[in-house]
Parts: C-alpha cells; sequence; structure tokens
C-alpha cells in the first residue's frame, strides 16, 4: 500500500531560514530518503515551495502505516529532535510511472 507522508519543519520560514547545521540534517534526510528509493520503498520525495509555508513530501510503499511510521520516525530529521514531524496518509489508488 502507498502512504503520503508530510514532513512538517521546525518553522513555518524553515526553507528559508534554516542554518548550516539544519542544512547538513536536511542533507542526511536526502541521504536517508534517497536510500530508500533504492531499497524499492520510495516512490518519490522532495520539496514543495508552498508560500504559506514550505513542506516535504514522500511517497513510500509498505504493507501497513506501522511499517511507513517506522520508516518515517528512524528519519535523521526526526531523530534530530529538533521539532519536525511527519503527517501520514493512506493513499488507497496511486499510480507510479515504470
Amino acid at each position: 500500500m502507498n502512504f503520503f507522508c508530510k514532513l512538517l519543519g521546525p518553522r513555518a520560514d524553515f526553507a528559508q531560514t534554516m542554518t548550516d547545521a539544519e542544512l547538513q540534517l536536511m542533507q542526511r534526510h536526502a541521504v536517508y530518503w534517497h536510500q530508500g528509493i533504492q531499497q524499492g520503498r520510495v516512490t518519490g520525495f522532495g520539496l514543495v515551495a508552498d508560500p504559506r509555508g514550505a513542506f516535504g513530501i514522500g511517497i513510500v510503499e509498505f504493507d501497513s502505516e506501522a511499517e511507513a511510521r517506522a520508516f518515517t520516525d528512524d528519519d535523521p530529521t526526526i531523530r534530530s529532535g529538533q521539532g519536525f514531524a511527519f503527517e501520514i496518509a493512506p493513499m488507497p489508488m496511486g499510480f507510479v510511472q515504470g
């Protein structure tokens, strides 16, 4: 089953105001999600430049929401304890390229 994962930053202007340390954290986050692609669990991910506040999205494929949550809980941003959070919603219908 596919799940939509929305990463919320610790503040609304995070994408514009991140520190060097936060930039390094986001680089580790990108590596983590890219590894998910290589493992066949992540269909795609990226930044959404919403003018109300940027956020990250990822589409993942797991057997259960608990497995999807375990994947997002292990994300470096969440493990950092710096105020990031994921919202997860099932996608009962979805299509991917390929």
